[in-house]
């Protein structure tokens, strides 16, 4: 699921694209709902790119029987990978499959050149043929196989970005917490405990409630909370501050004045998190700046 930061980091993307593209607060509202369920659209997309590199390893499992002339190999297939239980669990998965056959945009045609290409990576390297040549069989082993897989020939797989990136535009914002979401359904998976749901994208109504507030606040309050910064401002102009490190301030003295429950602290350390994702090389040390003397001339705790 998004945890605040990322709330955060969603909202603060709306607010950017508000700032180029004012319009009115739904619709704001809307996009920004639209845009974290997008992230779900990816987290499903990749799992079925894992699945799909079992069904691919069937698929060539089946050609090898078909031959009129077999190998050894293809009378007796390897099929540890077939029965990686990690990978059959996730095949079987009662809410990837539901959402799936509703988008079926989202699962992978077995002949598709990045599926094969990738497959034949994997299964040149290393670990891979010291996987399947262990004859030992452990659901931890299993597990700890497909996160390994899934970092290296996955979630740093550049063809696959790309394409995430021709599909829907957003996702390459979003890789990073897609990725996440995945390594934490790989983890949390245990043996002879068949994995009905998947992670959701908002907790529960509080983050949504959260969320809602933060984004209402930060656009009804834009010109107020400008004025703020500037008059934190030494010997610097406003209009001099990058657009996307504005915003941030602008988000985060938002959140310290209407979200008080939250220690100052947590706030200034995320948006200093954020601010690396999407600022300069300096927007962190510049921000954390204004924000810590924001917060001590409130006596803000």
């Amino acid at each position: 699921m998004l945890g605040r930061r990322q709330i955060r980091e969603k909202i603060v993307e709306s607010l950017y694209s508000y700032y180029q593209n004012p319009i009115r607060f739904e619709a704001v509202e809307k996009n920004l709902f639209s845009e974290i369920n997008k992230i779900y659209n990816l987290y499903i997309y990749t799992l079925n790119f894992m699945v799909g590199l079992k069904s691919l390893a069937e698929d060539q499992i089946e050609i090898g029987k078909s031959k009129y002339i077999k190998t050894n190999e293809d009378e007796n297939p390897n099929q540890k990978l077939i029965r990686n239980q990690i990978l059959i669990q996730l095949e079987n998965n009662e809410e990837r499959r539901s959402f799936s056959s509703r988008h079926k945009d989202l699962i992978w045609d077995s002949n598709d050149s990045i599926l094969v290409k990738t497959f034949q990576r994997i299964k040149a390297g290393k670990r891979y043929q010291d996987y399947m040549e262990d004859g030992e069989l452990s659901f931890e082993d299993d597990q700890k196989f497909i996160g390994k897989l899934f970092l290296r020939y996955v979630a740093e797989n550049s063809d696959l970005h790309d394409r995430f990136e021709e599909k829907e535009m957003s996702w390459a914002d979003d890789l990073h917490i897609s990725n996440s979401m995945i390594q934490k359904t790989i983890g949390f998976m245990k043996e002879d405990e068949p994995s009905h749901t998947l992670i959701k994208m908002l907790k529960d109504e509080e983050d949504e409630q959260f969320a809602k507030k933060l984004l209402r606040a930060a656009l009804n309050n834009w010109e107020e909370s400008e004025k703020k910064l500037q008059e934190r401002l030494v010997n610097w102009e406003l209009e001099r501050i990058s657009l996307i490190d504005r915003i941030v301030l602008i988000a985060a003295i938002t959140e310290l004045d209407n979200f008080p429950l939250t220690a100052s602290r947590i706030i200034i350390n995320e948006y200093i998190d954020i601010s690396k994702v999407y600022g300069t090389e300096k927007s962190n040390v510049f921000i954390n700046g204004i924000l810590d003397k924001y917060t001590k001339d409130l006596n803000r705790i």
